[in-house]
């Protein structure tokens, strides 16, 4: 599965990069002394040490010398420099803080930042924002301090470094030598086996000890959980007017202007309507009275919706339900158990995380207080 960027739409993605160099390298649970060759990866794999879990040595092509992290601002860190950065190995990760693929992907990065922090390894975030709340550094402070966030973040709100490493994916990794040089990149999430194995490597290569420990474990939760890919038939929508898909309100959006919109009868999949008086923007639709609804026909274990404050500090009380009736154990981490939650600050919300069987089901979520704003629903 691959959702491809343009200039005109760039989202999260799920992308298993055909250009990966070792797709389908695994762990050795026994490894000798000599090399072998992998059918399904065409690699020579060479052994780094003789344990039951040692890594496995591969050619990693240079593929270009990292560009500057050309910003004023930057999170946990003082400005990082290349002299700062001289000998070190990076792992330079893009992100957008309301992005649900990137934040499935952070236990990990949280976990090899600590890990390998005393072995030569830095992790820097760069924060690309896709929404415009993202552009405030204030939010963003907040999110890297909730979702706890310790290494350096750089702010590239003009999409400067995102542009100089001609990236075009949420969330994107690249692998950094000591002498500057990329080395590896994994687009959007999974190989997390991988993606470790080539850190231990490019570590090994800087002369690091201390490598012959198990890779790492993690047991996400909440919004950070692995999707269930084989029950997801729900792709991201955004709700704007920009890039808004299956919009089934009679008589369409009106872009840009107060409206009353009514809700079909029935929703096919994967389409969504409005209820009560809206207004259509580019990126969001915001609810101009009390009462209005959102309604969307879905087939996915999760349910996450962006939403923000129209006005910073009104916060916004909502209720939700499925298939008309309060969520139950079927609640996410931002509703309780009668679909009651508080919109208080502009992120990615967990309104559903039901158990199987995964079915069509349909979602609604009735505004208490005007001033929300959606931006997009996420599935997983």
């Amino acid at each position: 599965m691959c959702w491809e960027i343009n200039s005109n739409c760039r989202r999260c993605q799920w992308f298993l990069g055909t250009a990966a160099l070792i797709l389908g390298v695994l762990l050795l649970s026994v490894i000798g002394s000599a090399g072998a060759w992998s059918s399904e990866t065409g690699l020579n794999l060479q052994p780094i040490q003789a344990n039951p879990m040692a890594s496995v040595a591969i050619h990693l092509p240079v593929e270009g010398q990292m560009p500057s992290l050309r910003a004023a601002e930057w999170l946990n860190s003082k400005p990082l420099t290349s002299a700062d950065l001289r000998g070190k190995v990076l792992l330079v990760e893009f992100l957008t803080y309301s992005c649900v693929n990137w934040r499935r992907q952070l236990p990990y990065v949280r976990a090899w930042a600590e890990r390998y922090k005393d072995q030569g390894l830095v992790v820097i975030g760069v924060h690309s924002p896709e929404f415009s709340f993202e552009k405030s550094l204030d939010n963003v402070r907040q999110a890297a301090n909730d979702i706890r966030i310790d290494y350096p973040i750089v702010i590239d709100n003009d999409h400067a470094i995102w542009r100089d490493f001609d990236n075009a994916y949420w969330p994107a990794l690249y692998f950094v030598d000591t002498k500057g040089r990329i080395r590896h990149h994994q687009f959007g999430e999974g190989e997390y086996q991988q993606s470790e194995i080539v850190l231990r490597q490019l570590l090994a290569e800087a002369g690091a000890s201390g490598l012959d420990r198990e890779l790492v474990s993690v047991d996400p939760m909440g919004a950070e959980a692995v999707a269930d890919w084989s029950d997801l038939r729900s792709p991201e929508n955004y709700l704007g007017h920009d890039r808004t898909q299956n919009f089934a309100s009679p008589g369409g959006a009106k872009s840009n202007k107060r409206h009353d919109y009514t809700a079909p009868e029935r929703l096919k999949l994967n389409h969504w309507a409005l209820s009560g008086t809206w207004t259509v923007g580019r990126e969001a639709v915001t609810v101009n009275n009390a009462g209005g609804r959102i309604i969307y026909r879905f087939h996915a274990r999760d349910l996450h919706l962006v939403m923000g404050l129209a006005v910073r500090g009104n916060p916004v009380r909502f209720r939700m339900l499925i298939d008309g009736e309060p969520p139950g154990r079927a609640h996410g981490v931002d509703v309780d158990e009668e679909g009651n939650g508080t919109v208080t600050e502009p992120r990615m919300y967990q309104l559903i995380r039901q158990e199987k069987p995964i079915v069509d089901r349909e979602f609604e979520i009735e505004f208490l207080d005007p001033g929300v704003e959606a931006f997009s629903f996420t599935f997983g």
